[in-house]
């Protein structure tokens, strides 16, 4: 990737530990408006929402820092398929947003001036990945996780591209079966000239090297390579 240089050639990517001390989960839930706290209290399991309500109300403390608002004064719009974008103040600069979780992790990706799209994901169960590349994969795609060593290491790969996918798919809000056939094969970063059927090119996406047992990517609507710049939000 590039060196780091603008604001607009730089994601910021921010792991979040979701499984927090009940303290730090109160807190939180403090930030949240009515609809997330709905969602939190409706979880199959109080682990479940307790890491819904640390992994939304981390969100709320980053985004709205970097907007200088206080965290519950911030107020998310959704598209047809969910993709929030937070309302952004008079002069503010233009922040896109975009956040994933998976158990005890979840991602938020933020941009300035362009779509972006982030997913992370626990490692798949070996065997679970090769039916679906098989079935829904293209051709190098499906023969990178068909063609892997071991289990584990066809998982690890399925996993990889399944981020890839879900990050291309969320830069334009759309579905995941929209995705599915994607080429996205390849070292990190990786140039994407045609994101049809999701929508125009070029994307760029990159691998985000996030700790445990996950993998996750970013991807945004450019034709500039970015630098992404990871940290991990703590409590």
């Amino acid at each position: 990737m590039n060196a780091a240089g603008p604001e607009a050639d730089v994601i910021d990517a921010w792991s979040i530990p979701t499984d927090q001390p009940p303290d730090v989960v109160h807190h939180l839930y403090g930030l949240l408006d009515p609809g997330e706290r709905e969602r939190a209290d409706r979880a199959h399991d109080p682990v479940e929402g307790g890491r819904f309500a640390v992994a939304r109300g981390a969100v709320r403390l980053l985004v709205a820092e970097r907007l200088a608002l206080a965290p519950a004064d911030l107020v998310w719009h959704y598209g047809p398929h969910g993709k929030p974008a937070p309302a952004l103040p008079p002069a503010a600069e233009p922040l896109q947003v975009n956040w994933s979780g998976s158990g005890a992790l979840a991602l938020l990706a933020l941009a300035v001036g362009r779509r972006v799209g982030a997913d992370v994901e626990q490692l798949a169960r070996p065997g679970v990945g090769e039916r679906i590349a098989r079935r829904h994969f293209p051709a190098a795609d499906a023969a990178l996780v068909l063609d892997a060593p071991t289990p584990a290491d066809g998982a690890d790969r399925f996993t990889r591209l399944w981020c890839r996918r879900e990050a291309c798919v969320k830069v334009h809000g759309g579905r995941l079966a929209q995705g599915l056939g994607l080429p996205l094969a390849g070292p990190s970063p990786l140039r994407l000239a045609d994101a049809a059927p999701l929508g125009p090119g070029p994307l760029w996406l990159a691998d985000v090297p996030v700790p445990g047992p996950f993998r996750a990517a970013v991807a945004a609507d450019t034709d500039r390579p970015f630098t992404v710049r990871h940290r991990t939000w703590t409590a």
